[in-house]
């Protein structure tokens, strides 16, 4: 992203990397971040494992401190402010509870070092609020490990926003959790989220969490930002072909650059077959990596009427699998390797389905598809 103002975006920002870099040693683990975070937004860093995402989230709260560039809060350079001093709160991935202390005393913690003191009737209130917020009320007097995990989480989150922090920082915090437990909880943090009004801030490696809370959605890769946009702009326009691989499923294709016309692109595949997918900024190049989803495609027989503006593409059944919403069908396209289709139920149930290793065509529809940006 651009390191030049915006005075519409930065008026409503609550927080900013500017130029911020991070090195361990020899080692990168942010490299020259520039991003701003808008107030009130549920923002969510998304990447593989050593993206840097953990260590930025970790300069944002504190705990660490940039190589060079800048952290700012509310406009004000905070890069060399320790962690307590920063109106932010953490849950961490395994909530750091205090065993020792029931649930109204570890969600009144941090109010009770706070000095001057608080009085104990103030504190008593907020904590009762927060435990409130969260659904425990009921709850305060008992014991960590009386709680299960969702529980737990929320007490850690009671936790953190009884201090009232401008934004509120979540490093993986449903990964111990199953799936059925992490579905519940996102949804029940989203609505905490929108309920409060704070910003949050999550890091997650998990593509189907962020895609699923995310008002916007920063994609990290090699300590740099890959793309910043919402659920639906990272799915639909990816500019790369990490952001493509990495969000969701695509199929991804070298192709030869034809013409450009009307914001369509005609390419050649190594098949020989002519596509028109959406243009991206740089078609200038003899080459690109063309993504298309899996759903956009479908099948029909060798023998079947074709829809007008459809590429078809012999290809070969060689699994189907069976995913109640949709069945996925993975196919060997001839001249183009494996490709994955998603035929929701109804289409499969008109069809009747494709056996493995039938012959089927795969339908191409014009203007599905994207051109990719080269990687970095």
């Amino acid at each position: 992203m651009s390191n030049s103002p915006d005075k519409t975006i930065a008026s409503d920002s609550v927080a900013e990397f500017i130029g911020t870099t991070k090195r361990f040693g020899s080692i990168t683990a942010a490299d020259g971040l520039s991003l701003r975070i808008r107030r009130g937004e549920f923002l969510s860093f998304l990447g593989p494992s050593g993206c840097g995402k953990t260590t930025a989230l970790r300069m944002l709260a504190g705990f660490e401190r940039p190589t060079e560039g800048d952290v700012l809060i509310d406009g004000s350079n905070v890069s060399g402010l320790p962690a307590h001093r920063r109106p932010v709160n953490m849950v961490f991935q395994h909530y750091a509870l205090f065993p020792h202390m029931n649930v109204a005393q570890n969600v009144g913690y941090g109010l009770r070092q706070r000095r001057p003191r608080m009085p104990k009737a103030e504190i008593a209130q907020k904590v009762a609020k927060a435990l409130g917020t969260v659904r425990l009320s009921d709850f305060s007097d008992r014991r960590i490990w009386e709680l299960s995990g969702g529980q737990q989480q929320r007490v850690a989150l009671a936790r953190a926003i009884v201090n009232e922090p401008k934004i509120l920082l979540l490093d993986e915090p449903m990964a111990a959790l199953d799936a059925k437990l992490r579905g519940e909880m996102q949804r029940e943090l989203l609505a905490l989220q929108r309920s409060l009004g704070i910003t949050f801030v999550l890091v997650t490696h998990d593509q189907e969490e962020a895609l699923a809370m995310s008002d916007r959605i920063c994609i990290m890769g090699n300590g740099r930002i890959a793309q910043v946009g919402t659920p639906g702009d990272l799915y639909d326009r990816p500019r790369s072909r990490y952001v493509a691989d990495f969000v969701g499923k695509a199929n991804i294709l070298t192709a030869e650059i034809i013409e450009t016309r009307d914001k369509l692109v005609t390419v050649r595949l190594r098949s020989g077959a002519l596509v028109a997918v959406q243009q991206n900024p740089d078609d200038s190049r003899a080459q690109a990596d063309i993504a298309i989803r899996p759903e956009a495609l479908s099948l029909a027989a060798p023998d079947a009427p074709l829809p007008v503006a459809t590429a078809t593409l012999p290809a070969r059944v060689t699994h189907r699998t069976f995913l109640g919403d949709h069945t996925e069908y993975l196919l060997e396209a001839d001249d183009l390797g494996t490709l994955q289709v998603n035929v929701p139920q109804q289409a499969e149930r008109v069809s009747g389905g494709h056996d493995v290793g039938a012959r089927v065509h795969v339908l191409w529809p014009e203007g599905t598809g994207l051109v990719l940006a080269a990687d970095d």
